[in-house]
């Protein structure tokens, strides 16, 4: 519930102030997937966001579950998060021989498309963001990807900032 405090402009001598609940620890997990499409190069986002719950398996498993739609050879670029490696999400990926799983190397968040898009999310658009309660946390990223899907050249500039060939 602690804001990302970012440089905003004030009047000299008096600084902005940012009314924050100190007394709660509640959060918003989120996953997010950013996907092209290499015939058409449409770039679509994803996100998952889970209220009060830290991102495990169960959670990996749903969100790849909604992406069984997407047709042709699926190849998945992520973290060696463990999540990732949990023993639901390995059998289903296993039962799906049109999906690949590469892995990005160790310590190589620059290498990530995602890590750019939450990196401009979290610094660029919500900077002293002051949520009340979680559900505030919630909407504020759904509000934003509404505006990040109307803008596809920015999600392709998260691919193009990470140096992936695509």
């Amino acid at each position: 519930m602690a804001p990302v405090l970012r440089r905003t402009w004030a009047l000299r001598g008096v600084p902005p102030r940012l009314p924050i609940r100190t007394r709660s620890h509640e959060k918003v997990s989120g996953l997010g997937v950013l996907s092209v499409s290499p015939r058409r190069r449409r770039f679509t986002l994803y996100l998952a966001l889970y209220p009060r719950e830290n991102v495990r398996g169960p959670q990996i498993l749903q969100v790849l579950r909604h992406l069984n739609h997407l047709r042709g050879p699926v190849v998945v670029l992520w973290d060696r998060a463990r999540p990732h490696r949990h023993g639901q999400v390995r059998q289903w990926l296993a039962a799906r021989a049109h999906w690949h799983v590469e892995c990005f190397p160790p310590y190589a968040p620059d290498l990530n498309p995602v890590d750019h898009l939450w990196a401009y999310l979290k610094y660029g658009r919500l900077p002293n963001f002051t949520p009340n309660h979680v559900t505030d946390i919630h909407r504020a990223p759904r509000q934003e990807v509404r505006h990040l899907k109307r803008r596809p050249r920015l999600l392709q500039s998260f691919f193009r900032h990470a140096k992936l060939l695509f």
